[in-house]
């Protein structure tokens, strides 16, 4: 009992965390309309913003996590969330564009070095449990879920000027990492590392394929993260206010499909419950395109639950596909499929700005379908009976 007791503490701890860190990806999509109203930044201005973000973040990720396969490095996790506080915090402070984008492009990176490690190491403290990985994924939605609000309470009331303030949630994960690090080398000192031997081999082809399905995954995350706030006031005549609102349902939604995705998958197996979720996801992304008026939140919620409910799903799927290689997993399914959307991004603004923001969406629909075409036949690997890694301690 108090092993799963120090477990759940350790849970929780990470899951707070994460939410703390995940502020600052959905931070950036959250400044968008302010950058749009007071620095006037076009469609494929905004899109650089997401772009900045993303890209050094999509390569450092797998290397983030074939570093943590060689040797553990649970310290990452208070100094990269220190380094996604700071480069949002100073975001705002310039009117400079190239400085914008290189303070985001900081934060980006403090986001990859954190996502791979923490993965490992809520794996380990989990002990393969989908429900607890869901609840780790819970915390990085509800960081999203908070963005906006967060954003415009800071940013709203006294302008872009304001951003240093936002430095505060990385301040607390900080801190929260601390006692996780400290019952990680109790554990190590007692000889208790969790390092055991990979019971099969690696099934690279299986983890292809679902690498390619985050993909598709992601492209519309990221999508809808970076205009559906835009879209939102543009089809509702809102203003900022029903952008806000459309980004923190897109959020919500997705803490909802985190916890559920679990829960799911100790009924059915992962592969499944994430094949039909992404179904679901087409659907609603098609009515959050084609249906007018207040439904569009309706949409918005349920697209985002169809994309969460698979999310954690994807990421305990690729370390079983690679148990040898659990943080490099976690670095691809985790951060580098996911930020291969923010590539796509400006493309998506590109269209918008020579066609219309509704247009510029429409392809997103097929997206998903690809998604689930990708898990079709895809083997459920078994769950090990203890989390593996391949990690020495630090």
């Amino acid at each position: 009992m108090p092993r799963k007791s120090a477990a759940g503490s350790s849970i929780t701890l990470l899951s707070l965390g994460h939410a703390c860190v995940d502020v600052y990806q959905g931070a950036v999509a959250s400044l968008v309309p302010f950058f749009v109203a007071e620095r006037a930044y076009g469609y494929a201005a905004v899109s650089g913003v997401v772009l900045a973000a993303s890209l050094l973040s999509s390569v450092a990720q797998p290397l983030f996590g074939a570093l943590t396969d060689r040797r553990a490095l649970p310290w990452l996790l208070p100094v990269s969330t220190l380094f996604g506080g700071v480069g949002i915090a100073l975001s705002g402070v310039s009117g400079s564009y190239a400085l914008t984008l290189f303070f985001v492009a900081v934060s980006g990176v403090g986001v990859a070095a954190y996502h791979p490690e923490s993965a490992r190491v809520a794996r380990l403290v989990s002990r393969g449990s989908h429900r607890a990985m869901g609840w780790f994924a819970l915390g990085g939605n509800l960081g999203f879920a908070a963005a906006p609000l967060l954003v415009a309470a800071v940013v709203a009331t006294g302008g872009l000027r304001m951003t240093p303030l936002l430095a505060l949630p990385a301040l607390v994960g900080a801190v929260l990492c601390l006692p996780v690090l400290r019952t990680l080398e109790r554990r190590r000192a007692a000889g208790a590392s969790g390092t055991a031997v990979a019971a099969s081999g690696d099934d690279v082809a299986s983890f292809v394929r679902l690498s390619l399905a985050v993909v598709c995954r992601s492209v519309v995350f990221v999508g809808l993260s970076a205009f559906v706030s835009l879209y939102a006031a543009e089809r509702l005549d809102g203003g900022t206010a029903a952008g806000t609102a459309a980004l923190s349902v897109l959020y919500l939604g997705g803490a909802v499909g985190s916890v559920l995705g679990g829960a799911l998958a100790d009924r059915w197996d992962r592969v499944t419950v994430s094949r039909w979720s992404y179904l679901l996801t087409a659907g609603a992304v098609a009515g959050l395109v084609l249906v007018p008026g207040p439904a569009l939140y309706g949409f918005v919620a349920l697209a985002s639950a169809g994309l969460y409910v698979p999310f954690s799903l994807q990421v305990t799927l690729g370390q079983d596909y690679l148990p040898s290689r659990v943080g490099t997993a976690g670095g691809i399914t985790l951060g580098l499929t996911v930020s291969v959307g923010g590539l796509v991004s400006p493309l998506i603004g590109v269209l918008a700005d020579a066609t219309s923001l509704r247009t510029a969406l429409s392809p997103l629909v097929l997206l998903p379908v690809l998604s689930w075409l990708l898990l079709r036949g895809l083997p459920e690997p078994a769950v090990p009976g203890a989390v593996v890694t391949a990690s020495r301690p630090a």
